[in-house]
């Protein structure tokens, strides 16, 4: 969405447009964890006044992108690395019963899928176009939770990662991340489209801990301590 667009569109759509630009620039790195994000310089940057922007705020609050301090304002979330750590251990063990169950229950149609978003996560990659690349992972990994007909399984795989989505996303940027997870995307694949449970549910975990490791060695980018 650009600007241009941003400003054709004032009705009361307009805070869910700015929180998805506002979502974009911080999962594209401009932001870090821990930064504050002030209401009157995105309200200048798209041409929108301070309201707007701080219903868009909130309604990413509510995602888990950002949080709200007491009389200090909106910042980009921060996890110490125990707490990602955790939440990283957990994801692994719903992530691999999801890749089994959907191993046992996909359709031919749900292949196809699975296999397109890896053909258009391939084109990503090897364009080397970051932002691209990871609104399809994110996708990826909801069709699959979704994929299960698991729906509790679902409700508490997306909850609990809403607080890494900007960990996730950053994580990428490191080394040759993208590409080692990309990867692993097409030997999760494959296992399900074999329709083998067992290789799927190894696939899947394997991928939530390697992914772990990888944010693990991008230290920079995790806070020991949480400052307030």
């Amino acid at each position: 969405m650009t600007l241009h667009a941003i400003q054709i569109l004032r009705t009361s759509s307009l805070p869910m447009l700015l929180e998805q630009e506002i979502e974009h620039v911080i999962l594209s790195g401009e932001f870090s964890p821990g930064d504050r994000i002030i209401e009157m310089e995105i309200a200048l940057r798209f041409g929108t006044s301070r309201g707007p922007v701080r219903e868009a705020l909130r309604g990413l609050e509510s995602s888990g992108l950002i949080e709200q301090v007491p009389k200090r304002g909106f910042f980009v979330r921060r996890l110490s690395a125990k707490q990602a750590a955790d939440v990283y251990d957990v994801r692994a063990a719903l992530f691999g019963l999801a890749g089994k169950l959907l191993a046992e229950r996909i359709t031919d149609d749900g292949i196809t899928k699975l296999k397109n978003f890896v053909s258009d996560m391939d084109t990503a990659v090897a364009a080397d176009d970051f932002s691209r690349y990871v609104t399809l992972n994110f996708a990826f990994h909801e069709f699959i939770v979704r994929g299960t007909g698991n729906t509790a399984l679902a409700q508490q795989y997306l909850a609990l990662i809403k607080h890494l989505r900007l960990y996730r996303a950053r994580s990428l940027m490191f080394g040759d991340s993208m590409h080692a997870s990309h990867a692993e995307h097409h030997i999760m694949v494959d296992a399900v489209a074999a329709r083998d449970p067992a290789k799927a549910y190894a696939a899947h975990v394997h991928h939530v801990e390697t992914a772990k490791q990888r944010l693990m060695s991008a230290t920079p980018i995790i806070s020991e301590h949480q400052e307030k």
